[in-house]
């Protein structure tokens, strides 16, 4: 599926601080789409909502190698 950069709005973590050093994401459907804050033509890789979700709330928690 091509996610065409101009067509979505693409939103950043609110605990980014705004240095382009960060992911951003999206939905479309049942997907979430997500790609580098710096290179935003590059690459897009996309995640069911229930897999996204599943992962974000495993880094709330700690897991996924997130810092304490």
């Amino acid at each position: 599926m091509q996610y065409e950069a101009t067509s979505l709005v693409w939103r950043a973590s609110s605990y980014s601080s705004g240095n382009g050093q960060c992911v951003e994401v999206t939905t479309v459907g049942g997907t979430v789409p997500v790609r580098d804050s710096k290179v935003t033509s590059g690459p897009v890789l996309v995640f069911g909502v229930d897999t996204w979700s599943a992962f974000v709330t495993g880094v709330r928690e700690g897991g996924h190698g997130a810092a304490s």
